[in-house]
């Protein structure tokens, strides 16, 4: 019988499991995983988290299995992992040494960050999306997970929950900028991405994909390029300014283009070529991306 992901409810739970002390507060807590005891082998079938697990990792050298791949983490960085996320650690050798915050979603309940933690799309991100961060990058992080620390070690009071909430959202703003850096400084490494994608959707215009499956999806393309649809879409709003849906609207109407100034297809028989289900609604399309309607554009290509 194939064995289950070992699911935790509670922060008290995964502590005991960690061999670690309880949390002082049962709806938030930080662990340094290198001082936990537990072995990776016992929880080879994955683990599920229903509360939030942000990582700040200074010398992870084992590897970290999150869907199908495996990826290093050599070089130190954050992961974001949202309730319900099945997460895998593999490699018995593993050095998990660094920070992580769990934070239990009922800690949030009464406050606005409740809702707008999930406006941070890095929590779509897979691991291979991992944030890397300079030297200061990192002093700052690890200055705001010894402040939560010392609050929940220290000094739980009326005002605690309050100031820690406001530190949880200091971090992830952090995290925020310091993605957008990120997505600036790798830039030949995501313009390489950006190339893999035109070719894909390229590929699928010419080979006619489009006639069986439709118009290119969003996950589709993502899954094909081995990244998450909102790290996807994110790294091309820094790029170019679009979302992906909006990018491969952009290509339709490049190709819709090609087609409208050759002979020999009528506007339905591109709107089929191209994957839409009804000419309609690619009129609808062509007509908002060009200000005119696909017939009055080839009128004005003849003249």
């Amino acid at each position: 019988m194939k064995k289950q992901p070992v699911i935790f409810n509670s922060l008290s739970q995964l502590h005991k499991a960690m061999g670690q002390a309880a949390p002082t507060h049962p709806l938030i807590s930080v662990m340094n995983y290198g001082d936990a005891l537990f072995e990776p082998k016992d929880f080879e079938q994955g683990i599920i988290l229903n509360f939030y697990k942000i990582s700040f990792k200074t010398n992870f050298s084992g590897k970290l299995k999150y869907g199908q791949g495996y990826y290093d983490f050599e070089e130190g960085g954050m992961s974001f992992i949202a309730p319900g996320q099945l997460l895998k650690m593999q490699d018995e050798e593993a050095d998990y040494s660094g920070m992580t915050l769990h934070i239990h979603p009922d800690f949030l309940r009464s406050y606005p960050l409740n809702s707008g933690i999930k406006q941070f799309g890095f929590f779509s991100y897979s691991a291979a999306e991992a944030l890397y961060l300079s030297e200061k990058e990192k002093a700052v992080i690890l200055s705001i997970y010894r402040f939560i620390q010392d609050e929940l070690n220290e000094r739980i009071d009326k005002f605690s929950q309050d100031v820690i909430i406001s530190q949880i959202e200091v971090l992830l703003n952090y995290a925020n900028r310091f993605y957008d850096r990120q997505f600036l400084t790798r830039k030949a490494v995501n313009n390489d991405l950006l190339a893999r994608l035109e070719q894909l959707l390229e590929e699928y215009f010419n080979k006619d994909s489009s006639l069986i499956q439709g118009l290119p999806a969003v996950n589709g393309m993502a899954e094909n390029l081995n990244v998450t649809p909102r790290y996807l879409s994110d790294l091309l709003r820094n790029l170019v300014g679009l979302n992906t849906q909006q990018f491969i609207h952009e290509k339709v109407i490049e190709k819709a283009k090609e087609y409208l100034a050759k002979d020999g297809l009528t506007i339905a028989e591109i709107a089929y070529h191209l994957g839409f289900e009804h000419p309609q609604s690619f009129n609808k399309l062509f007509k908002s991306k060009t200000s005119l309607s696909p017939s009055d554009y080839k009128r004005r290509l003849l003249n």
